[in-house]
């Protein structure tokens, strides 16, 4: 795929069910890392909550992973509902995390369920779904008595670059959409840059 579906920006929700207070917070993300610092961001503006049930998914297909939290909540019963609405969403490299203040009156594992999955459904709509091209780097070392000839060619091409500029030779890194790569390529080959 040369392509996916993501989250614009982070967003929030609230969502309340018998006194207890749900907040999603959706966040686009690139590594799992990117989770761990949306969660601490969270965790110091609600220092007094007790649950911070979470889930992300990252990449597609085979090349999928995900992971689940559901931070002392019975099983089952907020992770895996979180995961589900950023799957019928149809995006990816996503994480969401829905902080819970308990209202007084138990939801039972159903009523829990049913909560953090129109939380997290909240939030995901109150955010914007975009399309994601996936790039490549198309990376070579050229000697500055060329330089000038590859840069006609990415100008020409109106292809995004970028360079780093040695003592004898300059580093160009042309950025392409996956599905271009071949076609991209084929324009340097006669340099032989190897």
């Amino acid at each position: 795929m040369s392509s996916f579906q993501t989250l614009a920006k982070s967003s929030e929700s609230l969502y309340k069910e018998k006194g207890s207070k749900f907040i999603a917070y959706a966040f686009p993300i690139n590594a799992v890392e990117d989770s761990k610092v949306c969660l601490e961001k969270v965790q110091a503006i609600h220092p007094k909550a007790r649950h911070f049930c979470s889930a992300l998914l990252l990449g597609l297909n085979d090349a999928e992973y995900f992971l689940t939290n559901d931070d002392g909540e019975p099983s089952n019963s907020a992770g895996a509902p979180i995961l589900g609405q950023i799957r019928s969403h149809k995006i990816t490299n996503v994480y969401m995390v829905v902080v819970r203040y308990f209202g007084g009156t138990k939801l039972g594992v159903g009523g829990l369920i049913s909560a953090y999955k129109i939380a997290a459904s909240q939030a995901i709509e109150n955010n914007k779904i975009i399309t994601h091209q996936i790039e490549k780097t198309l990376e070579f070392e050229v000697d500055y008595t060329l330089l000038g000839d590859i840069l006609a060619v990415i100008d020409k091409n109106n292809l995004k670059v970028e360079m780093e500029n040695l003592a004898t030779k300059a580093i160009v890194k042309v950025i392409v959409a996956e599905e271009k790569l071949e076609q991209t390529k084929a324009l340097f080959e006669r340099f032989n840059l190897g």
